[in-house]
Formats: structure tokens, sequence, C-alpha cells
């Protein structure tokens, strides 16, 4: 089913779910039998979500082959066909390396495979050479990472790739203090600087840790290897960078988007979080950056706030209905990062801004180690991915990003 029939049922649940909120009178509870059916209605709403998203992923999956055979085919002069040749050739090359290691390697997949190898490791050693992955595998990895968390979502915050890990200065200024005059005739204009600073990213090295796989399995033409490698070593790898992105200190680590955001207020309750406070927090960030912002929770506090109403008695929260449309709180898009603290005494547990100004730089280069002699006794082969990167927010003093400090 395609993802406007999916929306448009998803949108009668909604409503369904709504005329039994709407029943609830002012200072009543809704009943345990109509409790029991809005939780059902609304789990459904949320399973239908899962599979719009992932009709449109398999939309933006097209639309991202399509980009790399057409970047391949520019930049190596070819035509869309011969691109495509080319990248299915680094796939096959890569996969027999993780299957079959380097010495082995068929002559027409050595050409494809060796620059790689030697790039990576500088030797032509087998036996815990690296290797670095070829476009469509890397694809795959980001794909996972994707769907791990929003800290990773080039849609959400600004996700770019530099060749080297050297330490990248981001230049900032804050000169909104700073005026125009009225000039004179036969007057001199004066003098007023702009004051610079920098947020530097460098490049913290991340690992996947080992996972073993049995040669027997190696040996299963069946068994889908680089696709469980993709997943399993992609997870592990967000799971971590996703996690610092979001509540990382700073100290040998990145500096998360909680932590570099800027307190708006004290909410009223340490357990809940009102409708105007909601509203409060979206004003409290200046309009030069509202334009393009959005909420963040994670889902507990979603929750919460799917029944909430602002004063005039509507809705806080609106399921999208157009394709790609997003379901919006207050008019704003949100993401859902469960990284984030539930509602609880003293956590940030509500982020709202322009998280284009939160960047996320990865290095070049993800490496594949593949360890055969390490354990062989066991009849197995370890697979480890580095991936280096880092994050931190563009904050010249403007407080792109606040949050709602709970009582």
């Amino acid at each position: 089913m395609n993802s406007k029939k999916l929306r448009e049922q998803r949108a009668k649940l909604v409503a369904d779910a709504r005329v039994l909120s709407d029943a609830v009178k002012d200072g009543e509870t809704m009943t345990p039998e109509n409790s029991v059916k809005f939780d059902e209605i609304m789990t459904e709403a949320d399973r239908l979500k899962t599979e719009i998203d992932r009709s449109e992923r398999l939309s933006d999956a097209e639309s991202d082959l399509k980009a790399r055979v057409d970047r391949r085919a520019g930049r190596d002069s070819l035509s869309a066909d011969e691109a495509k040749d080319k990248l299915e050739i680094e796939a096959k090359a890569f996969k027999y390396y993780l299957c079959n290691g380097m010495h082995a390697m068929p002559d027409e997949l050595r050409a494809v495979a060796v620059p790689r190898f030697q790039a990576a490791q500088g030797t032509g050693s087998d036996a815990a050479g690296g290797y670095t992955v070829p476009e469509g595998f890397y694809g795959q990895i980001i794909s996972a990472e994707l769907a791990f968390g929003g800290m990773l979502d080039p849609g959400v915050c600004d996700v770019f790739t530099t060749s080297t890990g050297n330490p990248l200065p981001i230049p900032t200024d804050n000169d909104t203090s700073n005026e125009g005059a009225i000039l004179g005739e036969n007057t001199q204009a004066s003098e007023q600087d702009v004051t610079f600073g920098a947020v530097t990213l460098n490049g913290h090295t991340y690992s996947s840790k080992i996972i073993r796989v049995a040669n027997q399995l190696l040996q299963d033409s069946a068994f889908n290897l680089d696709a469980f490698l993709a997943e399993k070593l992609g997870m592990r790898v967000a799971r971590i960078m996703h996690r610092h992105f979001t509540t990382g200190d700073g100290a040998s680590k990145p500096t998360g988007v909680v932590n570099a955001s800027t307190a708006a207020f004290t909410s009223a309750s340490a357990s809940a979080i009102s409708p105007d406070e909601i509203i409060d927090l979206a004003h409290d960030v200046d309009p030069a950056y509202r334009n393009g912002a959005r909420y963040m929770m994670n889902d507990t506090t979603l929750l919460a706030l799917k029944k909430q109403k602002d004063g005039e008695g509507r809705y806080l929260w609106s399921s999208g209905l157009a394709f790609k449309e997003p379901d919006t709180i207050n008019g704003y898009p949100y993401t859902i990062n469960q990284h984030m603290a539930d509602i609880a005494t003293g956590s940030k547990s509500m982020l709202f801004g322009n998280f284009k100004k939160y960047m996320i730089r990865n290095v070049a280069g993800i490496m594949v180690m593949r360890l055969v002699e390490r354990y062989a006794d066991y009849n197995q082969t370890g697979f480890v991915m580095f991936q280096r990167a880092d994050g931190n927010l563009v904050d010249a003093g403007t407080n792109p990003i606040k949050h709602i400090l709970q009582a």
C-alpha cells in the first residue's frame, strides 16, 4: 500500500481517538473502556506510522541509489549504466573480501579491492587488514544509523563529511547588538569590528566492537554477510554516536545537544509539561531560529503531549497527511530521540530550536577489519568497524536551541 493511503488511514484513526478525548468533560477523566479503546487506536496509528516511514525510506533509498550512480558517472565521466556496473563490482569485491579475504580474490576483483585495502591499511597483509568500504555498503550503514535516531538524520542536524580528520574550526560571530547609523553630510563613517569565535570539531574514533562469525556461515552462499554486518556494525556505532551527540559532555567525546543547549525556563511541575510551556519554549527561541525549527523529546514525553490542547481547545499534536509531511506539535515538526531524559525532577526533557546549528562531522573512510588469525582456533572470523566523528552546537551566544528544565 502506498504512503498516501496509509496516511489517510492513520488520519482517520487519529480523528476517532480525538472523538473519545473530546467527550471527556472538564474536571473528568476518560472512562476505563474509552481509555483502553483510545490506547488501542493510537497503537494502531503508531504502527501505521512505522509502515509509512518504511515506505518513504524505500523511496529515499531508490533516490539515493540514483544519486550515487549519477555522482559516480559525473566523477569518472561514465554513462549511467557504466557507473552502476562500477558500483556493483566494487560491492562484489567487498563482499568477496568479507567472506574470503584478499588472498584468494580473482584478479578482476583484486584490481578494484587492492587500492581500497592499501588506503585503509598500508599493507598487503590479510590477517587483520583494513578495507575502506564502498559506497553501497556505506549507504547500508548510514541507513542503519538513520533508523536508530534523529540526531544522525541530515534532515535534522547539519551532517557533513570531510576527507581528513584534522581539527576543523567552525567560525562564529555575534553581531546582533550592533546597528548601523545615520551619517551626516561630509561626516566620516565610524567603525565597528566584528568579533569572531570558533567551535572546533575533531575526529573521535568509534569502534563497533568485534563481531565473530562462524566460518561455516561465511562459506554459505545463502548467508547475506554484507547486509548482516552493515546492520550490526552500523547500529552499534550509531548507538554510541547518537548517545554522545545527545548527552555527551565534551570530555574526549562530542558535546551533546542537550548539554550545549540553553535553559529557557524551569517548568512548574516536576512530572509534567503544560501546553502553555510547550508554546512558551518555542517563543523563548529568537524568531531568527524559528524558521526551520523543531521540537525534540523521547517517545514517552510525546505520549504525554498527544492529548494536550492549547487555550483555544485545539490539539497541540497533529498528524501529517501529505507525502513526507511530518507530524507536528504546536505547528512545528518534532524528532523522537530515545537518548533524551523522561519527564522527571531536574531533567532536560524537551528541546526546541534550529537543529541545523548542531553540526556533525564524519571523517570519510569508514574502515572494516577482517580478523582471521585471532579466532582461527574457534574456526571463526572477526569483523570490526571504525568510524571517526564529532559534533557540537555552533552557538555564537544567540542560543539557537533551548530546553525546558523540569522543576
